[in-house]
C-alpha cells in the first residue's frame, strides 16, 4: 500500500485513474439506484451489448464510405439512445416485460456489432477493449467527459427527483396523479443510456454493470430512502474503485477486475449477514 501511495504522487496516470474511478461512482450512484429501484437491472447489460452494433457501423461507414468524421463513440451513443427509447417504448405500450425486450434488443445489437467488425477491412476497433476496460488507458479528455455526464446526472435527477421516485415506486399512483409516466420513464432510460454509454467508452462494459448494480444492491441494506440509497451508493463506489485500484498496483493486476471482485465479495458477505443475524438474535 505505502509504494501505492508513493507513485500515486510521483505519477499522473495514476492521478487521472483515481479521478476516473471518483467520478465513475457518482454517475454510476445515483442512476444505478433508479435502475435497481425500478427493476430494470438488464437494462444496463442490454444498451451496454447493443453499443457495439452501433460500434460497428460507425467503424464500417468510416473506413468502407470515407466518413471519416463519424468517430465509433458517435454511432454508439445514436446505438445507446435508440435502444433505451425502443425498450421504453415497447415495455409501456405493448405492455412487455422489460427482461424480454432487453434482451432481444441485448442479442440483435451484438450481432449486427460483430458482423459490421467483420466486413470492416483493417478495422480499428477491438471489441474486447470495450468489454474490459482500464482506468489505467483514460486521458484527460475522458476525464472532462465524465465530469460533463456528472453534471448532468445530478441536474437532472435533482429536478426530477419526485417524478423519478414515484415512477420507480408507484407507476399506477403516479398515473392517477396525472404524472406523465411515459415521458420521465423514457427520459430515465435515455439518462441512462448516456451514462452507460460514455462509462463503457472508459472502464468496458463489465465493470460499468458492476458499477450500476453490486454497490446499490450493498446500500440497499442499509438505507431507508431513495436519496439515502444513492449518497451510500457513490461513497461506497469510490471507495471500491479506490481499494481496486491500490490494491492491484503492486502485484500488477487488472484494476477493473479487482475492483469487481471487491464489489462482488462484498454483496456476498451483506448478503449472508442479512441471513445469519435474523437467525442469531432468534436464538438469542
Amino acid at each position: 500500500m505505502s509504494e501505492f501511495l508513493t507513485a500515486v504522487r510521483e505519477h499522473e496516470f495514476l492521478q487521472v485513474a483515481l479521478l476516473t474511478g471518483v467520478l465513475s461512482s457518482i454517475a454510476c450512484g445515483i442512476i444505478g439506484s433508479y435502475v435497481v429501484v425500478r427493476r430494470i437491472t438488464y437494462l444496463a447489460g442490454g444498451i451496454a451489448h447493443c453499443v457495439f452494433g452501433g460500434l460497428g457501423a460507425a467503424q464500417y461507414f468510416s473506413v468502407v464510405y470515407g466518413w471519416t468524421w463519424l468517430h465509433p463513440l458517435y454511432g454508439a451513443t445514436v446505438a445507446a439512445l435508440l435502444a433505451a427509447i425502443i425498450i421504453g417504448l415497447i415495455s409501456l405500450r405493448a405492455r412487455q416485460r422489460e427482461d424480454t425486450v432487453i434482451g432481444a434488443i441485448w442479442a440483435i445489437g451484438m450481432a449486427l456489432g460483430l458482423l459490421f467488425l467483420a466486413r470492416t477491412p483493417g478495422r480499428q476497433v477491438d471489441p474486447m477493449s470495450y468489454l474490459f476496460g482500464s482506468f489505467l488507458m483514460v486521458t484527460r479528455s475522458e476525464l472532462w467527459l465524465l465530469v460533463a455526464l456528472d453534471l448532468l446526472v445530478i441536474a437532472v435527477g435533482l429536478l426530477c427527483y419526485r417524478q423519478f421516485l414515484a415512477v420507480c415506486f408507484d407507476e399506477e399512483f403516479a398515473w392517477l396523479r396525472g404524472l406523465r409516466v411515459q415521458v420521465y420513464y423514457l427520459l430515465l432510460l435515455c439518462l441512462t443510456a448516456l451514462t452507460v454509454i460514455l462509462l463503457v467508452s472508459v472502464v468496458g462494459i463489465v465493470m460499468v454493470i458492476a458499477l450500476l448494480t453490486l454497490p446499490v444492491a450493498v446500500a440497499g441494506h442499509f438505507c431507508k430512502t431513495l436519496w439515502q440509497l444513492m449518497l451510500v451508493s457513490v461513497l461506497l463506489s469510490m471507495a471500491l474503485t479506490t481499494a481496486g485500484l491500490a490494491i492491484s498496483y503492486e502485484p500488477n493486476l487488472p484494476a477493473g477486475a479487482t475492483t469487481i471482485l471487491l464489489a462482488g465479495g462484498l454483496y456476498v458477505l451483506v448478503m449472508a449477514g442479512a441471513r445469519v443475524l435474523p437467525l442469531v438474535r432468534r436464538r438469542a
